[in-house]
């Protein structure tokens, strides 16, 4: 008799390689949807009061008495830069236009350039001798003097989440100055400086309370006394050629900006009132540029709350998956109601196929067959030899009655229906003989 073969379970290896890609997946796609993009609309916007608006800082600045000048026209503050020392915070630039960036060399000597997080692309543009080196996963906080002294004494005092993206120099040693374990780098140029800052995240609402984001960011913007905050609603047109339209002459010393148009008013960009949602228009000024849109519950809940959501919801659904199906063989239980007994059969007929227990059919069956045959053959109720006796009644081999009554499991379907059928005849063939005695009852024993 040949020994049952060991079904393998391969969902023992499957299911905690699937889980374990699903996690990580998981995890993949909340930080992406989690961290900011400069393409968002209201990104690092004066006017937007959301976690990625930058209302805060404005409002910072305002009150270190610093003049806050928003520009949604690359080109005009470009222009605004001429009428005194300037800084020109670019937030997003990945949005300017390429020939847009070849005009930053022509920036007055008294004006500081920031850049939040260029890219290798833009930092190529605007002709900056640094390349991209190395990304982390997410900003770290770090002090200014890890790797030398900083060459900005403005934010030498202050911790802060900047090191995301690291840069270094491509050109001579010493053409630019490195804070922040490299998040930050300075190169003096035709301008006062350009900072380029790794990360978003000081400028940011929803991190500029954290460590000393806050201190770095307004004293990184405030040394000029006026901030030219570049607000793009989306990526950059090309710039209007010179034959197609007269450069306009610069601003006279004398001409001062339209304060009811183009200044920032601290108490407007940071104060919401009661029952203002904060995922509506930020500014309230009516730019259909910087309307937000988006439901209003998805920013009344912060981002790791929905995230927490939603990986209770997927253990919920792993739970129920886990717990739908039991592996293993079917149990005996008693029915629920009285059916007749073909529906009976055929039920538990399709329950044995789908479980795949050809073993446990063939056991039920030949059980089956075991008991009627000691049933035909008066044989005693402990059963005794039964291949014997159907050997000896049949005339049949005593090793191949023994082979079908106690003999291995079925490989396929077809083999198991072939051992039903020869059940089936073996148990209707015998007769019992004349000279054999029935079974005494218990009442023949007393």
């Amino acid at each position: 008799m040949s020994a049952p073969k060991v079904r393998r379970r391969r969902h023992r290896i499957v299911i905690p390689v699937l889980l374990s890609a699903l996690v990580i997946t998981t995890t993949l796609v909340t930080h992406a949807i989690d961290q900011p993009d400069q393409t968002d609309v209201g990104f690092l916007s004066p006017l937007a009061t959301g976690d990625d608006g930058g209302s805060r800082l404005a409002a910072s600045l305002a009150g270190r008495g610093v003049e806050v000048r928003r520009e949604t026209d690359t080109l005009a503050a470009l222009r605004a830069t001429r009428s005194g020392p300037a800084t020109l915070f670019v937030p997003a630039p990945e949005l300017l236009h390429p020939q847009t960036l070849d005009h930053l060399d022509l920036l007055p000597g008294h004006t500081r350039l920031v850049l939040v997080d260029p890219s290798r692309r833009v930092l190529a543009a605007a002709g900056l001798p640094l390349r991209p080196a190395g990304r982390r996963w997410a900003a770290q906080a770090v002090a200014p003097h890890l790797t030398g002294p900083c060459a900005l004494p403005e934010v030498t005092g202050a911790t802060a989440a900047v090191a995301r993206q690291r840069y270094a120099p491509t050109g001579a040693p010493g053409s630019a100055d490195f804070c922040y374990s490299a998040g930050l780098a300075r190169l003096p140029g035709p301008a006062e400086s350009v900072v380029v800052v790794g990360a978003s995240d000081p400028f940011r609402n929803g991190r500029i309370g954290e460590w000393d984001n806050e201190l770095f960011a307004t004293g990184l913007l405030a040394t000029t006394g006026r901030v030219l905050w570049l607000d793009l609603d989306g990526p950059e047109p090309a710039p209007p050629t010179p034959s197609a339209t007269p450069a306009a002459p610069p601003p006279e010393p004398d001409d001062e900006p339209d304060d009811d148009q183009d200044d920032l008013v601290a108490g407007d960009s940071t104060e919401t009132t009661p029952g203002q949602p904060s995922g509506g228009n930020a500014s309230g000024s009516g730019e259909p540029g910087r309307e937000q849109s988006a439901n209003p519950i998805w920013s009344a809940f912060p981002p790791w709350f929905w995230a927490l959501l939603a990986q209770l919801a997927l253990a919920a659904l792993l739970i129920a998956v886990a717990r739908a199906r039991r592996f293993g063989p079917p149990i005996p239980e008693p029915l629920p109601v009285t059916v007749p007994a073909a529906e009976a059969v055929f039920g538990r007929a399709r329950l044995y196929q789908r479980a795949k227990a050809r073993g446990s059919t063939a056991e039920v069956l030949r059980a089956a067959a075991k008991a009627r045959l000691g049933r035909r053959l008066h044989l005693p109720a402990d059963g005794g030899d039964v291949a014997a006796a159907v050997a000896a009644e049949t005339g049949a081999h005593p090793d191949t009655v023994r082979e079908l009554l106690d003999g291995s499991t079925p490989d396929t379907d077809h083999e198991l229906l072939k051992l039903a059928g020869d059940l089936d005849r073996a148990a209707r063939a015998p007769k019992p003989s004349a000279d054999r005695p029935p079974p005494r009852s218990q009442g023949d024993l007393r």
